[in-house]
C-alpha cells in the first residue's frame, strides 16, 4: 500500500478545481469536503482559513497541503485536487498552486494527523508522481496514481 491509500477515498478527487484565488480555492475545497463529510462547509472553511492564517501550506512547486482539526469528524479524510488553472497561494516559493492535497482530522487526532500529513509530504515530493498527476486526464486516473 503506497502513496495515500487509506487517506484518499476513490469518490474524494476533484481533477477540475475552478477557482479565481485563494480564498476561492479554500471556499471551494470546503463545499466539496462537506459534501463527502457531512460537516458545514462553512465551518471547514473557517479551519481552513485560520490554519493559513498561521502560514501558507503552499509547501512549493505548485503543491499545497491545507489542513486542519475539523470538529465533529469522526477520520481523517483526504482530498485531492487539481485547479484548472494555477492560483496565487502565498507559496514558499511564491510560485502560484495548482495540485492540492486537502487533510482534515479530527480534533483529538494528535500524532495520527501529524502522521498523515507526513505521508501526503512525502507522497507530493515524488516529482514524478506530481508530475502525471498534473497531466492525469481524470479524477479516477489521479486517484490510482496517488495510491498505487
Amino acid at each position: 500500500m503506497g502513496g495515500v491509500a487509506g487517506l484518499l477515498p476513490p469518490d474524494n478527487v476533484v481533477s477540475d478545481l475552478n477557482a479565481a484565488s485563494k480564498k476561492h480555492a479554500l471556499e471551494l475545497m470546503a463545499e466539496f469536503a462537506a459534501s463527502r463529510v457531512r460537516i458545514e462547509s462553512r465551518r471547514i472553511f473557517s479551519v481552513l482559513l485560520d490554519r493559513e492564517r498561521l502560514g501558507s501550506t503552499g509547501v512549493g512547486r505548485g503543491i499545497a497541503i491545507p489542513h486542519a482539526k475539523v470538529e465533529g469528524l469522526d477520520d481523517i479524510e483526504g482530498f485531492l485536487m487539481r485547479a484548472a488553472k494555477a492560483v496565487p497561494f502565498e507559496a514558499i516559493d511564491d510560485e502560484p498552486v495548482d495540485l492540492f492535497f486537502v487533510l482534515l482530522a479530527p480534533v483529538n487526532a494528535g500524532a495520527e494527523h501529524l502522521k498523515a500529513l507526513a505521508r501526503v509530504s512525502r507522497t507530493l515530493r515524488d516529482r514524478d508522481l506530481v508530475d502525471a498527476l498534473r497531466e492525469a486526464p481524470n479524477a479516477p486516473a489521479m486517484h490510482d496514481l496517488a495510491t498505487r
